[in-house]
């Protein structure tokens, strides 16, 4: 706390032009006539009860501080007692005293002793340190405080706007390991695949009097670049490349598009009800039944069954050529379409027979089973024994 106080005129006077050179003239005269210790001798309590809006210019009788210490030990006595009064404190280190320690710099005397604090620190600045103690902030311009509205509005925005595009960005649609709907659908049916589409044309128009076709396993290494280029979205398919030539490597591909379905072709909910319906013993029945739980197929599951049986009852019409019967076809696609997504080794040995037999009774009776006559109204035929 400094050890004199202004008199009251003098700050009066003060505050009356706010200028620390009227101060120091008004100031002379009075110099003359008290000495310093008069000035030494006024007491804090008659300040205090004159109130500290006279009181808050940081000077001596000289008309400013003697140096930076004496300056700042002003300031933590305003700051005190305006909180002792209920005043705002904030309001005087931004209205006044901004002012008075600009008028400070330019007056203080050349003479006042040095601050031996370190550079970093007297780099604040007398200001700063005020700041600091009082625990405001500089008060900035309205554009500045815009600035700081803008910068973090955007700060906020720029994760918003990231995830948007990354929702609305389109995924490429894949050919393995995605459900029936999520594949790339064919150009003349969109509830079917692609790659069911090209793999079976590629096998009717060359492979119809192949022996042995769907049996004969192809080149795993051929097969997995195949998968690859048709995983990576490709609305087109060259069937001229060189590896749609080789029908072992086509009839693999597609068993291997089957098996890779993580919804099997008879659905998980309908597996059960395809397995009891096979072991109805009157046939008349089972056939009405199984007839009837395909019609209740999800589309793209009941259009793709439809078109592979189609093709393999074309492939077995043939098979006195590439020895491939109903039954032979039956034991290489039945543990592949007729299967739940969790297959355990249980239901395998348990329902294979059974699993055999829907495929091969599908491909008997393709023609009946996927009749449209009585979605038209029209009689349906006798279930075939």
């Amino acid at each position: 706390m400094p050890s004199r106080v202004p008199s009251l005129r003098m700050l009066r006077s003060f505050f009356t032009d706010g200028s620390l050179d009227s101060l120091g003239t008004s100031e002379d005269a009075r110099s003359k006539r008290h000495s310093t210790s008069d000035l030494s001798d006024v007491p804090f309590s008659a300040v205090r009860k004159e109130g500290w809006l006279h009181c808050k210019q940081i000077l001596t009788k000289k008309g400013k501080a003697e140096d930076r210490e004496d300056m700042l030990a002003w300031i933590k006595v305003i700051r005190e007692n305006s909180k002792a009064e209920g005043e705002d404190p904030g309001f005087a280190s931004q209205a006044l005293i901004n002012k008075k320690l600009n008028d400070y710099r330019k007056v203080s005397p050349a003479g006042a002793k040095p601050d031996s604090s370190p550079k970093g620190s007297r780099g604040l600045g007398i200001r700063a340190e005020f700041l600091k103690q009082t625990g405001t902030s500089a008060p900035r311009s309205p554009r500045q405080d815009a600035a700081v509205t803008k910068d973090e509005s955007s700060s906020q925005k720029a994760p918003w706007g990231i995830n948007i595009m990354k929702k609305n960005k389109k995924s490429v649609p894949r050919a393995f390991g995605v459900r029936l709907e999520d594949c790339q659908p064919a150009a003349d049916n969109k509830n079917i695949p692609l790659i069911v589409e090209a793999c079976c044309k590629v096998v009717e128009d060359r492979g119809l009097e192949y022996m042995g076709i769907y049996r004969v396993p192809g080149n795993n290494a051929v097969v997995s670049s195949l998968q690859e280029q048709l995983n990576k979205g490709a609305t087109e398919i060259n069937l001229q490349d060189e590896r749609w030539q080789d029908l072992n490597v086509i009839s693999s591909l597609l068993k291997s598009f089957f098996r890779k379905l993580p919804e099997p072709l008879f659905t998980d909910d309908k597996y059960n009800d395809f397995i009891e319906a096979n072991r109805i013993e009157d046939a008349s029945e089972r056939m009405r039944t199984l007839r009837k739980l395909i019609r209740d197929l999800p589309g793209h599951y009941y259009e793709t069954l439809k078109f592979l049986v189609g093709h393999l009852k074309t492939i077995a019409d043939h098979s006195e050529k590439n020895k491939m019967e109903p039954r032979n076809l039956a034991l290489v696609f039945g543990p592949t379409l007729v299967r739940t997504s969790e297959d355990n080794m249980t239901d395998m040995v348990t329902h294979m027979p059974d699993r055999y037999k829907i495929v091969e009774t599908l491909i008997q009776h393709s023609d009946w089973f996927f009749s449209d006559k009585e979605d038209k109204g029209e009689k349906v035929s006798p279930a075939p024994p």
